[in-house]
């Protein structure tokens, strides 16, 4: 959902003449704090117990029968 300002900004951005694109730009990015690198893979990533059999090794079998039917 958009705030009104965060609308108003839109707006604005719109309206920006082609030339001063660049400098406009330049002065937003100062106001931004930088994403910091994110550890991949996520935490989440095989958070969940396994059998330790790989689907991939079973994939003919699994299509054979028609994948869960």
């Amino acid at each position: 959902m958009s705030s009104p300002e965060r609308d108003e900004l839109m707006r604005l951005v719109q309206e920006i003449p082609e030339d001063q694109v660049p400098d406009a730009l330049r002065e937003l990015r100062r106001h931004l704090q930088p994403v910091r690198e994110r550890p991949w893979p996520p935490a989440f990533f095989a958070s969940a117990p396994g059998d330790g059999v790989s689907i991939a090794e079973q994939a003919d079998e699994l299509l054979r029968e028609g994948f869960g039917r």
